[in-house]
């Protein structure tokens, strides 16, 4: 069924989170606590909460979004591109940005939207955080009510586990294992806080973003078994 998809139908999606705020002692003190009861579970007795709040990134109610880079592909006779865009700054705008891309460009039933580990991480936090900054969830992003075949999302982790619900695998291995070039620069997820709220380097946050985004869309073309990407063919706007 995958080979049936139109890619030009399809637009691919990373997010890049990172804390609220730039460290724990920001908070107030029903925040902390919220934070420490949600956090519960992840620290045991081996972490204090201001510890682990470096992680904060990971859940919508204590993260916020910094960087979504979306990537899509056009084609002119047998000529491919794939074009990568990226919104960053406010998170706001972030956010308002995106819902016009999805409400003007990708409101089709065709249209679908992919990416790694996005049903469980990228698309629920991406309407979290619109619902907490009182912005409308475009319907390719409001489930409520849709029957799980008429959700129109892709996830290029649940294609690879076949069914099997018991294990992670990280789109650098995939693309390690699929013979894809590694989308990843010189940081990783763990760094993205640091690299924000330290260093102010959100140039680098969007060219991490963004080869995400290219990998996801190489790690499908592997699973349709058509020719990977090569640079001439990616163009950044």
């Amino acid at each position: 069924m995958i080979e049936k998809v139109r890619l030009e139908n399809i637009l691919f999606l990373d997010i890049e989170t990172v804390s609220e705020q730039k460290h724990f002692g920001l908070l107030d003190e029903e925040t902390q606590q919220l934070f420490a009861q949600k956090t519960q579970y992840q620290r045991k007795d081996e972490y204090e909460p201001d510890e682990f709040y470096d992680r904060a990134g990971i859940w919508a109610e204590f993260g916020k979004i910094v960087c979504l880079s979306a990537g899509y592909f056009t084609f002119r006779g047998d000529i491919r591109h794939f074009r990568v865009t990226s919104f960053c700054g406010e998170e706001t705008q972030i956010l308002r940005d995106f819902s016009n891309l999805l409400n003007n460009h990708f409101n089709q039933p065709q249209h679908i939207m992919c990416g790694h580990n996005a049903k469980e991480f990228d698309f629920p936090f991406i309407a979290r955080r619109m619902v907490i900054n009182n912005i409308a969830i475009p319907p390719k992003l409001n489930l409520f009510v849709k029957k799980p075949w008429e959700v129109p999302h892709l996830d290029t982790m649940e294609l690879w586990k076949f069914g099997d619900y018991k294990s992670f695998t990280s789109l650098k291995l995939l693309t390690k294992i699929l013979g894809i070039p590694s989308p990843k620069g010189d940081i990783d997820g763990s760094q993205v806080g640091q690299v924000y709220h330290i260093e102010n380097d959100i140039d680098r946050i969007v060219t991490y973003c963004e080869k995400d985004v290219i990998a996801v869309a190489q790690v499908l073309l592997r699973f349709r078994r058509e020719d990977l990407l090569v640079e001439d063919e990616i163009i950044h706007v």
